[in-house]
């Protein structure tokens, strides 16, 4: 796929080779990341994924060689590297060389790709409910989007493909729905929008931020708090919110079949209308 990477001072079309056996990163997953998306030269809330980046690496003992600013002047100059009116996943990262157990800080390393990604059709798509459960807040680093988090989502998503779903419905570790594999989970009932309350289990997602103060100051009733089984099965809608497809439709639940609904709707035009607000080019 087409892009662009920069690393060590430079920007390149190619993806450059930067760890080996002995980094820390490679054997102790010391490496975080951020997802943010630019389309039609717009890059909405950019500031706040980098931000998250920067909070993400203080929360897994890495160092920050460079500031949330910085990073976000970076990814707008790739941006401007690429199509403008390409659909971008724009993905920056840090990550430490050197270290045992601890990593070293001051060997942390940022590296940014900005790469062609379309951003899905509002198509729907099915899940089911997982297995495998999101840990607590002492049993992993669920206060930054770290990659070693992701093998569990991993099998999640493996044995839902396997059951034939999309994607998989999460619990947090009280038995309580956390999110989907891939992003935060919202339900919709009688009009009123409902998503999980942060427990420390899951990310609180800068789209569901976002989506969450756009239906209020639109006018709809949005509660975050418990969120069960029970409440899924028999909710008039389900989505989610998330960087990649940023509002997206469920059609099934299990053996329920669903229509993307008025709720869905209306925070995937407030957010593609919003974003409207953050030229790049």
């Amino acid at each position: 796929m087409a892009g662009v990477y920069y690393y060590d001072g430079e920007w390149s079309t190619e993806q450059p080779m930067v760890t080996g056996p002995m980094d820390h990163a490679f054997w102790m997953s010391s490496v975080v990341f951020d997802g943010a998306r630019a389309f039609r030269g717009l890059a909405p809330d950019l500031d706040q994924h980098c931000q998250r980046l920067v909070n993400s690496a203080n929360n897994m003992l890495l160092g920050t060689p460079l500031s949330a600013d910085e990073i976000v002047e970076l990814c707008k100059e790739g941006i401007r590297m690429m199509p403008k009116d390409a659909e971008l996943y724009v993905r920056p990262m840090f990550f430490a060389k050197d270290g045992f157990l601890l990593p070293e800080k001051e060997t942390t390393r940022f590296i940014l790709a900005i790469y062609e990604q379309p951003i899905p059709e509002p198509n729907g798509f099915s899940v089911c409910f997982s297995t495998h459960r999101r840990p607590a807040r002492d049993m992993a680093p669920t206060d930054a989007k770290a990659s070693c988090l992701y093998p569990n989502t991993s099998r999640a998503l493996k044995e839902a493909n396997e059951r034939g779903f999309d994607n998989a419905i999460m619990m947090d570790p009280n038995g309580n729905v956390a999110e989907f594999g891939t992003a935060n989970l919202w339900i919709a009932k009688d009009g009123i929008a409902r998503t999980p309350a942060i427990n420390g289990t899951f990310l609180n997602g800068v789209t569901r931020q976002r989506v969450i103060q756009l239906l209020r100051d639109d006018g709809v009733t949005v509660e975050e708090g418990i969120v069960t089984r029970q409440d899924v099965m028999e909710a008039d809608e389900v989505f989610n919110t998330g960087n990649y497809g940023k509002v997206m439709p469920v059609n099934r639940v299990e053996d329920r079949e669903l229509q993307p609904g008025p709720v869905a709707r209306r925070a995937r035009d407030l957010y593609f209308e919003y974003a409207k607000g953050f030229q790049v080019f």
